[in-house]
């Protein structure tokens, strides 16, 4: 299997490849090694409709569902695009448009819910003339490269997390939202280790809004700390996505965030996330 890397740190572009052809026994566990070591997977050129979008996706874990009304309903496809339902563009008040720009916040999906996520499939149907890139950093090897004090005032603590946290930080109207305050609070260790090759990476979010055991602000200064620590410039894979483009990242140790755009133009992906396993590391993220 071809590949280039992407950036020093971390992420590969996997060459000549249609995901089309990948199945559990073929294609997927090379796929599977090259996740594990370098935590983000780019494919140009593609053509994958939702049924194939969805079968890679289970190869990866269970299919998260945040909106289906009971457990064994198949999830809808996440759209992740300012076009809205009656096929005209949210505009900047609107709460989509609103839940959109929250994701330009650094973050980690899912890290909310009683199970978190491991991967992100995440692919660009309509681009924008120009904006609207997906940034991502390594907290594998952010975590291993910020000074020695912060990383042991961190390790070891628990993180509280809280879907409507990380949307109060853009506006308090979407924040209240029944979608985002309908999940119970969570916590997760500060570090994942991930079981293939027992490296840690820190685990943090949007959403993380304490640390057990600390005053409110002393625990948001901590967590602000921690997140600048991996998120500087020298650390950050920017893509500018093309129509066609899949990207695959491990949750587990990375960090993304959107940029914004001319919101006077389509931006449309789509994305399928994967739930952890227990053979995904999940025991040592727990409290």
């Amino acid at each position: 299997m071809h590949i280039q890397p992407l950036h020093d740190d971390f992420g590969v572009e996997v060459l000549d490849l249609d995901l089309r052809d990948v199945t559990a026994e073929a294609i997927y566990p090379e796929l599977r090694s090259l996740f594990e070591a370098h935590s983000l997977l780019l494919f140009r050129d593609q053509s994958i409709d939702e049924v194939k979008h969805r079968a890679l996706a289970c190869l990866f874990g269970p299919l998260e569902n945040l909106t289906a009304a009971a457990p064994d309903e198949t999830p809808p496809r996440p759209m992740v695009s300012n076009l809205a339902p009656d096929g005209t563009l949210a505009g900047e008040a609107d709460l989509q448009l609103l839940n959109l720009r929250s994701n330009f916040i650094w973050h980690t999906d899912s890290t909310f819910l009683a199970t978190p996520s491991l991967s992100n499939i995440l692919i660009a149907y309509r681009i924008p003339s120009a904006g609207g890139e997906t940034e991502l950093v390594s907290t594998r090897v952010g975590w291993r490269r910020m000074p020695e004090a912060l990383r042991k005032r961190a390790y070891g603590r628990v993180f509280l997390h809280r879907y409507a946290h990380s949307r109060r930080q853009v506006d308090e109207a979407l924040a209240e939202q029944e979608m985002f305050t309908k999940w119970p609070d969570s916590a997760w260790r500060s570090t994942w280790r991930n079981p293939v090759n027992g490296q840690e990476s820190l685990y943090i979010a949007a959403h993380a809004y304490g640390v057990r055991g600390l005053a409110e602000e002393e625990g948001l200064r901590l967590l602000a700390e921690l997140t600048d620590a991996v998120t500087g410039p020298e650390a950050i894979y920017a893509h500018a996505w093309r129509v066609g483009d899949v990207l695959i990242w491990d949750q587990r140790a990375t960090l993304h965030r959107g940029r914004p755009w001319p919101y006077e133009e389509e931006r449309t992906l789509a994305s399928i996330v994967s739930s952890a396993t227990d053979g995904d590391g999940l025991a040592s993220v727990r409290p």
